[in-house]
């Protein structure tokens, strides 16, 4: 019975850390456009698409739309070098059906790690009623220093060499090479410079990493009391027997 406690505390454990890092991609994507609106003027997008802010941010808004299922297609006329016209081509749209696949799967996953987190926590509200909080605890540290030693090696690789990590992420999750542009043909990739990339996964890692450590906080919080109640407990007990000798 320990032993599955465990487990089930480190699949708690594994559930909270998938649905922080999804809600904290998600946040960051969708929580302000006005992100988009300062990314564009630091990277100077307007400049490169001849294009208005205005319509550079319907076609933003319509983008991020489609990522989410609410547009069935991936069409947006509008002005871009003083032409109206559809902003999106056929390469464009073909990628971004796989890239929408793989959003709406990670929010799939989240809603799996939802039910495996409210599994976890009826079996260990079930099994040891009086240990869950200090499972819940000791297993989420465990896990978090598995974690960390994976972010750290991620962020060294990426600060070192950010480009090799974008091409390998993209290597991995897409069978295909439609996500390689020509940004002399294509406006998308215009609009979305690897600096942009960049500096939407940090600012999708502080999401992220501020939910973790709030949640590291807590756990060692409990544990401190914890091991204090423990600690005063213990010396009332060789308090009492002292005085029954």
């Amino acid at each position: 019975m320990k032993g599955l406690r465990w487990i089930a505390g480190g699949a708690s454990s594994i559930a909270v850390v998938v649905i922080l890092l999804i809600s904290g991609f998600q946040a960051a994507m969708y929580a302000d456009f006005g992100v988009y609106e300062r990314e564009y003027i630091k990277y100077q997008v307007l400049r490169e698409l001849d294009m208005e802010m205005e319509d550079a941010m319907y076609v933003t808004r319509e983008m991020m739309a489609y990522l989410k299922g609410d547009r069935e297609r991936l069409s947006v006329v509008t002005t871009v070098e003083g032409t109206e016209q559809d902003f999106f081509n056929e390469q464009d749209r073909l990628h971004m059906d796989d890239v929408q696949g793989l959003f709406l799967g990670g929010l799939a996953l989240r809603r799996w790690a939802f039910a495996v987190l409210a599994a976890a926590l009826v079996f260990l509200a079930a099994a040891c009623r009086k240990e869950i909080w200090r499972t819940l605890a000791r297993s989420f540290q465990v896990v978090l220093g598995i974690l960390a030693a994976l972010i750290l090696f991620l962020g060294i690789a990426m600060a070192r060499n950010f480009n090799a990590v974008f091409t390998k992420f993209h290597e991995l999750f897409f069978d295909n090479d439609l996500w390689i542009f020509d940004p002399a043909e294509d406006y998308m990739i215009r609009m979305l410079p690897e600096g942009l990339f960049f500096d939407m996964v940090i600012r999708i890692g502080g999401f992220f990493l501020t939910g973790l450590t709030v949640l590291l906080i807590l756990s060692i919080v409990y544990s401190v009391r914890s091991w204090k109640a423990g600690s005063g407990s213990n010396r009332e007990e060789k308090a009492e027997e002292e005085r029954l000798r």
